[in-house]
């Protein structure tokens, strides 16, 4: 019978398994302690070193030795020295851990496959995060590998407490996604609400990692721009987080770590606030906050001053544009919007050598002609400027842009209707920011709705360390 099975197990991976096509699909055919053996591995998960001594003791193994086993389990107890080990009976179980990285060796005689984990991943070397740079803080990051990133949360949080749970999502790609939390400190049902959701996940693959598995995760909310989840890929800031009651949800092959619940308010904190004295945490964090209704009201109230809707003091006068201009200044803004986007996604693409010669292109002479052509005024371009300079001063790529598009319909709202247009796109704002759900379906504006004073007072205000 055991016999039985070791043959179904062969036919089986042999069946499922291009061996011979594929050339990184090893089948290796052993001889331990008198009994025929095989390993099936992928060759670009597999450590040379590793796999060579392990294969020199299995190969040392005596007939003596083998018939003192009876079983898988007697099996790696005396004879396999390195690593984590188990047994399997399940093929699916097998093939998917194969494939994964793990090593599977079936032994002739035995009923169970071992399943051995001699894997080592291809990832590239700790560093800080290009987007969330820290003046004195920890300079290491997340990676694309799971367990390395698990490794620097746990480097940080020394306490059994630490749970970490593994879920695998995709029919095809199979992605390996975790769920960390503190227990007896996080919400209960908040977690029971995730655990749910990512179980009822169906779908064939995470084909973007972390924001497949976010849109996944929420309801569709197409006209709420702001983020239901908070990204980051510091583990100092994850761990502070984790130990304050939130979850974590990593994702293989992903370099950035998900935050649940988050609300607007947690957006305002940023990791240099717990780097500084609590004087200077506060003034960057306060700064943060001015610099966000900044980034969101600037070119809608200029345009209210510019066009006569509100009046303007005699100081402020000379920002005032006191010649005609060919373009009305709606659309000057919202060109400069375009832009201005369109300049980023162009950095991105731009090879690092010629980036500092192109930003100088581009502010020194586009600039330049811009204003003398006519198409824009200095006053706009401005503008612009010091809006595109604020709006790095939080990390959040996706509030950014929540933040653009609150911009854009106050600057709709004020071309259409003036003074009643802008309070009636601000009140539009307010609107879909209160109707906002988070990814477990609470309140945005949490601890401001519903109040909660002490939680609300250390988002808003850095009170300790």
């Amino acid at each position: 019978m055991e016999n039985n099975k070791y043959n179904d197990y062969i036919s089986y991976f042999r069946k499922v398994l291009p061996l011979g096509q594929c050339f990184d699909l090893i089948e290796r055919n052993l001889v331990i302690g008198g009994k025929e053996a095989y390993l099936y591995f992928i060759d670009g998960f597999m450590s040379s070193d590793v796999l060579e001594r392990v294969i020199s003791g299995l190969l040392l193994v005596s007939k003596h030795d083998m018939g003192q086993c009876s079983s898988a389990e007697d099996f790696i107890k005396h004879h396999l020295s390195h690593g984590p080990a188990s047994t399997e009976k399940n093929t699916d179980t097998m093939m998917k851990s194969m494939l994964s990285g793990l090593t599977v060796m079936l032994i002739d005689g035995f009923a169970d496959a071992i399943i051995m984990d001699l894997r080592t991943y291809p990832a590239r070397s700790v560093e800080e995060p290009e987007k969330e740079k820290s003046l004195r803080g920890p300079k290491d990051g997340f990676v694309e590998v799971l367990l390395k990133n698990i490794a620097m949360i746990r480097r940080r949080i020394r306490d059994p407490r630490l749970i970490f749970e593994k879920y695998t999502v995709g029919s095809i790609s199979k992605t390996d996604v975790c769920i960390g939390y503190m227990k007896g400190i996080v919400r209960e049902e908040t977690l029971e609400t995730i655990r749910q959701k990512i179980t009822d996940i169906k779908r064939d693959t995470l084909t973007v990692g972390d924001q497949s598995l976010v849109e996944a995760l929420g309801k569709s909310q197409w006209l709420s721009p702001f983020p239901k989840v908070r990204y980051s890929q510091r583990p100092d800031v994850i761990s502070a987080h984790l130990t304050e009651g939130k979850l974590v949800i990593l994702v293989d092959n992903s370099p950035t770590a998900i935050l649940v619940p988050t609300g607007i308010f947690d957006f305002f904190q940023d990791t240099d606030d717990y780097y500084f004295p609590l004087i200077t945490g506060n003034y960057f964090r306060l700064l943060r906050i001015l610099n966000m209704i900044s980034v969101i009201f600037l070119t809608p109230v200029y345009l209210l001053l510019a066009e006569g809707f509100l009046p303007v003091h005699p100081r402020l006068e000379f920002f005032i544009p006191d010649e005609g201009y060919a373009i009305p200044l709606f659309v000057q803004f919202i060109l400069l919007e375009f832009a201005i986007d369109a300049l980023k996604l162009a950095s991105l693409n731009t090879p690092s050598s010629l980036g500092m010669s192109l930003s100088v292109i581009g502010a020194l002479i586009m600039g330049q002609f811009a204003v003398d052509s006519g198409w824009f005024i200095p006053q706009t371009i401005l503008c612009m400027a010091v809006l595109a300079l604020a709006s790095f001063t939080q990390p959040s790529i996706e509030l950014g842009y929540a933040t653009k598009y609150m911009r854009v319909l106050l600057l709709i709202g004020v071309a259409i209707g003036g003074l009643w247009g802008a309070l009636i796109a601000l009140l539009i704002n307010i609107i879909i920011l209160i109707r906002t759900k988070n990814i477990v379906g609470t309140s945005y504006l949490y601890p401001l709705i519903p109040l909660n004073k002490e939680v609300l007072k250390r988002l808003v205000f850095r009170t300790k360390a």
